[in-house]
């Protein structure tokens, strides 16, 4: 049948194939508008698995998980992360090990807030560990509480630690050998001032 100016409507058949592929783009363009309205916080706010990446908020902070090993300090990149180190401390001993947990953060609120300065590992057996104290003048990858203006980032753009192979700041753990076998570990981060810490299960 002729339409206006003469031209032809569509077949039936045709007709509905164009109005289902319309519906179709229509509800895609929906769900892409919906996912950009759901604000800046659109991550998991808790961990329950080992997994590189995730997400988690601690007070006012958040903080990705980038990577977690263990560390070679004989390898040219490892060697990097265990510098700096706290007088006295000497090389690890046949039941110890090196373990790196790099994070960053951001600030995600609209008021300065300051990054974590405490962190604890705990095991299935309840021990509890904590990373060592790295002199930052030696070790450019070494994780230092920061205050954050809103939306800024720990590393800072354009640091060595922000450009390093992790992207993250470094704590730096002395395990014993043990744990392999009290796995899966938790690292716990308090927030700066009171508040619940939020966990991260890690790989080893």
């Amino acid at each position: 049948m002729a339409g206006a100016g003469g031209r032809r409507s569509p077949p039936g058949n045709l007709r509905a194939v164009i109005v289902r592929r319309f519906s179709l783009l229509a509800g895609v363009l929906t769900l892409a508008v919906g996912v950009c309205g759901c604000g800046v916080k659109s991550h998991p706010t808790n961990a329950d698995a080992n997994n590189d990446g995730v997400y988690v908020d601690a007070g006012p902070i958040t903080y990705q998980l980038q990577i977690s090993r263990e560390l070679n300090p004989y390898s040219t990149e490892d060697s990097q992360y265990v510098a700096g180190l706290p007088a006295g401390t000497g090389p690890t001993k046949p039941d110890e090990l090196w373990y790196g947990v790099f994070l960053a953060a951001r600030n995600q609120t609209g008021q300065p807030a300051t990054t974590s300065a405490r962190f604890v590992i705990v095991d299935t057996q309840g021990n509890r560990y904590y990373p060592l104290t790295l002199n930052p003048a030696e070790n450019r990858y070494a994780w230092q509480p920061q205050v954050l203006q809103p939306s800024g980032t720990e590393p800072a753009p354009n640091t060595g630690a922000s450009f390093g192979p992790t992207q993250g700041g470094l704590l730096l753990f002395r395990l014993p050998s043990v744990v392999y076998s009290n796995r899966p570990l938790e690292l716990f981060i308090y927030p700066n001032g009171s508040g619940q810490p939020a966990t991260i299960s890690l790989d080893l």
